[in-house]
């Protein structure tokens, strides 16, 4: 007779014997290493092996640049009302309430009024989740209204600008902002207000035609991609073979288009450093 009777059902679940990892690990796109995340935050979400640089969100990028991560969001209520009614495999009003659900954002762009090595700055940071960062209404206002304030109180202005381009949703309006939006950065050149723009992976369209290429100093994260029309596009219009790599920062800064590449780790000093010789007393 046996001492024991086993039961059917075990004592320890078969899940619980296994540490659930998934969801803990990612892998860089460019040397394929597999990286924790938990490092990899750790690292300003930077490869710790080839430094290749990861997307980060808008509200990230911001606690990353302002005096400890302190900020106060200026018009964070604008939102488009689909001026066009535009609807193509789904309604904009649509795709506009998954953007907003996904990041808790009212639209691609985050404006941060804080302090930037105790000076008084207005950082401002798109949001790539949102419909690709593109450009509308409410982003080409609020960069605007940044502008107008940073006039009055002759305080920088610095945008960290990761965009598709412009919001095909919204037609020509998103296009004028292109317009607006530089007119703008007139006046404030005017006013001698510093500009710094921060162009990120991936810059493209009517951002880089328009802002994203108009700073007082145009910087660039390392292998960033930035560049107006694709590839295709451009050889079939000038009918030529374009070197690889042509649209990356590191291309860009060799042919005159920027001014510096930081790393993201180096960014934030080089920042002020930056305002501190445009803004000696």
């Amino acid at each position: 007779m046996a001492w024991f009777k086993k039961e059917k059902t075990p004592i320890v679940s078969v899940e619980q014997k296994h540490v659930k990892t998934e969801g803990l690990w990612t892998k860089c796109a460019s040397c394929k290493q597999i990286i924790w995340k938990k490092d990899l935050a750790a690292n300003l979400n930077v490869c710790p092996k080839c430094n290749f640089h990861f997307k980060v969100g808008a509200r990230e990028r911001l606690e990353m640049l302002f005096d400890e991560g302190a900020y106060f969001e200026l018009d964070a209520d604008f939102a488009s009302n689909d001026p066009l009614h535009f609807s193509d495999t789904k309604s904009y009003r649509a795709r506009l309430k998954e953007a907003q659900k996904a990041t808790g954002l009212k639209d691609a762009i985050i404006t941060g009024d804080g302090k930037l090595g105790g000076r008084p700055t207005l950082i401002q940071a798109m949001e790539y989740r949102f419909i690709g960062g593109s450009m509308g209404a409410v982003v080409g206002e609020k960069i605007c209204r940044a502008i107008e304030l940073c006039i009055v109180r002759r305080s920088p202005l610095i945008i960290v600008s990761v965009s598709g381009g412009a919001r095909m949703m919204e037609g020509a309006i998103s296009l004028m902002q292109l317009a607006k939006i530089s007119a703008g950065l007139g006046r404030l050149d005017d006013a001698k207000v510093p500009f710094i723009s921060v162009l990120t992976d991936p810059t493209t369209g009517g951002v880089t035609a328009s802002f994203a290429m108009l700073g007082d100093v145009n910087i660039a994260e390392p292998g960033a991609l930035i560049g107006f029309a694709g590839p295709r596009v451009i050889e079939q219009t000038i009918r030529q073979k374009l070197p690889a790599g042509f649209q990356r920062s590191e291309f860009l800064l060799d042919h005159g288009m920027l001014d510096a590449i930081v790393h993201r780790k180096e960014l934030r000093p080089f920042l002020i450093q930056s305002l501190n010789f445009m803004q000696a007393a």
